[in-house]
């Protein structure tokens, strides 16, 4: 007769078998605010996709078995592949199929960059690291359009919603991904110190072709399928379009050095290559790369602000239905006091983030009104730099509701170690703090940014005594900001001030009073845990729950 040793007891089940979309309350209601005309039935869809065990298999399977470099073949030919497990495919085309690549700039829908920015947060919550070349994707189609041929040829197939990751031709695949090639190991996001050097090599078809000879650093989804490349041409530094196969069947001359062994982000790929006299042609004038960096970056740093901001939602989600489940001293972790008032934290973060990061997709969707074309030059290195800086120290703190089990790769709730190590990457990529707070300052002295900001924050006015306080004092701030040695603490106060006037639009009142008391009042500490006593936590924490 066999006996137990022990009965497993008040161990809670994985959050799964859920809609990511239809549990999200703040999302929702960003949607409406942002985007009131658009139909939210594909987002269901998605949400009830991306929380099923099936997908949440594919996420861990793609992030256990990492991308592997093959540079040469059995037979010492050079092929530099990268071969990834058959979750990874079956993510991108989840992701493909779902539009998060080159569709807004294709589909006549109302608000697409809001829709693809939904979708892309809901996305994020399942796997983040598949993402980076249908962000890539994402930044880089439009500026093809400064070569028309190529735009002509390749629009159709980066806005396609078929995947297909065989190493081809583009006019033999159903759809295509592109990714970028910028920063060098002189100069990191000093792209000007570049030394990777075009030669010109006659004009066809595509319009002026070049060899490029040279290296890059950080050169991610190496197995996109073609690459916007800055280089040094005679007439400066100038954006090129480089196939990773020529329009004659053969490999272009892209050289795969190694893969990086990086902290997260463990499903994508991200290399460092030699470019052989590889076949590329110019985008745009020689001598403007830059300034089509710059535009390409902007579409970047939306998606790190996304990005964030779900994975903040994630590890919320993850912790709430955690805590309710699980025991202690007699009742649910949900119903203790102290857990209670990190939780709801933890909810006015994650809300706040989300409003932040829909509002500036609305601006990419409205670029053509003066108002929000000046809320994306200035909102973007807000919400890049403030939502990124939050997310490590949010997901510590979301991991220690789960004690140590949190901290255990393996299983359901190994997923916020996962959500941990992948957390720092948003606020690195694509320009780390020190260059939002620069951009942001530059994009300050540009045009009268006093008044727009005066209009966004206008409809919160009088709403709370300190967001009143804040917004009075923010354009003297400016004004009387002589060096760039404050500009992050100015960052994070508009971040902050633009965070509270959302909320007051978007959220139920004890999300607002509550956000403006710790964040704007003064009544908050330096961790989370620490909003006051008089907070409405009920409500916040109802709000929040994923199920």
């Amino acid at each position: 007769m066999s006996h137990s040793t022990h009965e497993v007891f008040n161990q809670p089940q994985p959050l799964a078998g859920y809609n990511l979309f239809t549990g999200n309350r703040a999302l929702q209601d960003a949607l409406k605010f942002n985007a009131p005309r658009l139909d939210a039935a594909p987002l269901e869809r998605l949400g009830a996709l991306l929380g099923t065990p099936e997908m949440q298999s594919h996420a861990r399977l793609a992030n256990v078995f990492t991308p592997q470099l093959r540079s040469h073949d059995r037979f010492g030919h050079r092929v530099d592949e990268v071969e990834f497990h058959p979750s990874y495919h079956a993510l991108m085309s989840a992701a493909v199929g779902a539009g998060l690549h080159g569709t807004p700039w294709a589909e006549a829908t109302p608000s697409p960059h809001v829709m693809r920015a939904a979708g892309f947060m809901l996305f994020t919550e399942l796997e983040p690291s598949i993402l980076c070349p249908i962000s890539m994707t994402y930044a880089v189609t439009p500026s093809l359009r400064a070569n028309p041929a190529i735009y002509a040829d390749w629009a159709p197939k980066l806005t396609s919603r078929g995947y297909d990751p065989r190493l081809a031709r583009w006019s033999d695949k159903p759809g295509a991904t592109m990714g970028m090639g910028m920063t060098e190991k002189q100069g990191g996001s000093d792209v000007r110190a570049n030394t990777t050097r075009a030669e010109s090599d006659g004009s066809d078809a595509w319009g002026k072709r070049f060899r490029i000879t040279g290296h890059k650093w950080f050169f991610s989804a190496p197995m996109c399928d073609a690459f916007l490349v800055l280089a040094q041409a005679p007439g400066g530094l100038s954006c090129f379009f480089l196939p990773r196969v020529l329009p004659d069947g053969s490999l272009n001359a892209i050289r795969i050095q190694r893969l990086k062994d990086k902290l997260g982000n463990k499903a994508n790929a991200s290399s460092e290559v030699e470019f052989d006299q590889a076949t590329a042609w110019l985008v745009g004038e020689e001598g403007r790369g830059v300034p089509q960096i710059l535009e390409m970056g902007t579409m970047t740093r939306l998606d790190c602000a996304l990005g964030t901001s779900a994975l903040m939602r994630q590890a919320l989600s993850i912790a709430l239905d955690h805590t309710a489940q699980r025991e202690a001293f007699g009742k649910k972790l949900i119903e203790q006091p102290l857990m209670r008032n990190v939780l709801a934290d933890l909810a006015l973060e994650s809300e706040a983030a989300t409003a932040l990061a829909m509002r500036l997709a609305r601006a990419f969707d409205r670029r053509d009104e003066p108002h929000e074309a000046a809320m994306a030059r200035l909102l973007t290195p807000i919400a890049k730099f403030w939502i990124c800086k939050r997310g490590s120290h949010f997901v510590q703190e979301a991991m220690e509701c789960l004690g140590g089990n949190g901290y255990v790769e393996e299983g359901g709730q190994g997923v916020m170690a996962r959500i941990y190590r992948e957390m720092p990457l948003n606020s690195i990529w694509e320009g780390a703090g020190n260059i939002m707070a620069l951009d942001l300052l530059r994009a300050l002295r540009k045009g009268d940014s006093a008044a727009a900001f005066a209009h966004e924050l206008a409809p919160a006015k009088g709403a709370h005594p300190a967001l009143d306080r804040m917004a009075v004092a923010l354009p003297q701030r400016v004004e009387e900001m002589a060096t760039e040695i404050e500009g992050r603490r100015l960052a994070q106060d508009v971040a902050l001030s633009v965070q509270a006037a959302l909320l007051y639009q978007t959220a139920p009142s004890a999300v607002f009073s509550a956000f403006c008391e710790s964040r704007l009042g003064g009544t908050w500490g330096h961790a989370f845990g620490t909003l006051p006593a008089g907070t409405d936590f009920d409500a916040i924490i109802e709000r929040a729950m994923p199920r």
